[in-house]
């Protein structure tokens, strides 16, 4: 799982390296200025893909083949709806949301045509991040592994063809990221649906699952009483980000690309924590469908040990490897030194996060979604902004990534006093 988390994260990086060293750094700025649209969008993936990982999960421990079929329909019917609405109006109000995200007027033109072709192609987007949901739901990480391998093959030879135009191919720009990653996500997915089909996997789209793709109102909603909840939690970050990045872009188009590059890294260093949080929640969805709810303290034990090791790896790397890692995306000697500056203040608080998100992650198997939302929204909202509006008037921009710091500890202090005070006292039961 982590690997393929690695590989989901590698051709957007790559993509930015490519823009970053094949057209420069107003380039990465324009892509960077999608990031918290994009993060948005997310947000609504990681909600209803949540929820359908643990309900597929829990299904699949009982051993409820129906059950699993059930749920994967209905989140397929929502996920494709939600998808399309988001491509038609997205795409058409592009040029209005750049604006409001205050983007430099130098890189204006080419953000706008970015996000355009990106949010156009948003039903792919989400329907690839389902696929990956619902099969580790039953407990196959391998599947999507091999898929995000061929995407991100297929993303490492289109993105510098559609640059320089090679084979023929048209010139495409700061969109060439964009059109590669839309075109991979295409085959992705036909690879995914051609073998399961081959291997009889039990999420394989044939008459038995095509028979279960429709909205069953139960399902919907428990799907959505878990991933809303979720998702509110993503979109209150969303809209910080939206927020941080006006005040980012106050700095200039140099402080933007730095904010791109910082922002590259930081979701590098976050797979393993993530990877982690998912994987605690299907094995605790597991557990609890089973019945086996006396497993859960050993699953989040597990976690946090393997988040510390892990995860401290991982960022420990970075420090040492800073300005080699900071110098693929970025050639400008200024903005390197600016990205470094940055990185340096917020890389170690990923661990932190990455002891709250297996927490939450857990709690989030038994259905227990609102009160962590709670918490992590009030740390955003109540410690994140108006932390990071003080010292970035006071320090300067630097202030904006103490605020990220703070922030990641104190959502990990808050679920752990509600982890150990209220939910262990719990009792845990199945949802479906």
């Amino acid at each position: 799982m982590m690997l393929t988390n690695v590989l989901q994260a590698s051709a957007g990086t790559i993509d930015t390296i490519y823009l970053g060293q094949m057209i420069g750094v107003n380039a990465l700025a324009a892509v960077s200025t999608f990031f918290p649209i994009f993060f948005f969008l997310f947000a609504i993936i990681i909600g209803l893909g949540s929820g359908t990982t643990v309900l597929i999960g829990q299904a699949w421990g009982a051993k409820d083949l129906e059950k699993v079929r059930a749920v994967a329909g209905t989140a397929l019917c929502l996920m494709l709806s939600l998808g399309f609405a988001i491509s038609m109006v997205g795409s058409a109000f592009a040029p209005h949301l750049m604006q409001l995200l205050g983007t430099p007027a130098n890189i204006l033109v080419d953000a706008t045509r970015y996000a355009h072709l990106m949010l156009l192609g948003m039903p792919v987007i989400f329907l690839l991040w389902l696929m990956t949901s619902m099969s580790r739901g039953v407990g196959d990480a391998v599947t999507p592994l091999w898929a995000l391998v061929l995407t991100t093959l297929i993303s490492l030879v289109l993105t510098p063809a559609f640059i320089r135009g090679w084979w023929g191919l048209p010139h495409l720009g700061v969109i060439s990221a964009a059109a590669s990653t839309l075109i991979a996500s295409v085959i992705g997915i036909a690879w995914m649906m051609w073998h399961w089909h081959r291997k009889g996997h039990p999420l394989a789209f044939n008459e038995a699952l095509l028979n279960c793709v429709r909205v069953d109102g139960v399902i919907a909603r428990k799907i959505l009483s878990i991933g809303l909840p979720s998702c509110f939690q993503m979109l209150t970050m969303a809209v910080a980000e939206v927020v941080l990045l006006g005040l980012v872009n106050r700095h200039g188009s140099e402080a933007t690309a730095a904010y791109g590059a910082v922002n590259q890294v930081m979701s590098w260093i976050q797979l393993p924590a993530m990877s982690l949080g998912i994987s605690a929640s299907i094995l605790a969805s597991h557990a609890i469908g089973a019945g086996n709810g006396h497993r859960l303290g050993a699953i989040v034990r597990t976690g946090l040990g393997l988040n510390l090791v892990i995860t401290g790896f991982f960022v420990a790397l970075v420090y040492l490897l800073a300005p080699t890692i900071i110098g693929l995306f970025i050639i400008d000697a200024a903005v390197i030194q600016m990205a470094l500056t940055l990185l340096h203040i917020v890389a170690w608080s990923v661990i932190v996060l990455g002891l709250a998100t297996v927490l939450t992650g857990t709690m989030r198997a038994s259905g227990t979604v609102l009160p962590p939302t709670a918490l992590g929204v009030f740390a955003i909202l109540c410690i994140e902004l108006p932390v990071a509006y003080v010292l970035n008037a006071r320090i300067g921009i630097e202030g904006i990534w103490y605020a990220y710091a703070l922030t990641f500890v104190a959502i990990f202090s808050l679920n752990a006093l509600y982890y150990r005070l209220v939910w262990r006292h719990k009792q845990i039961a199945r949802l479906i």
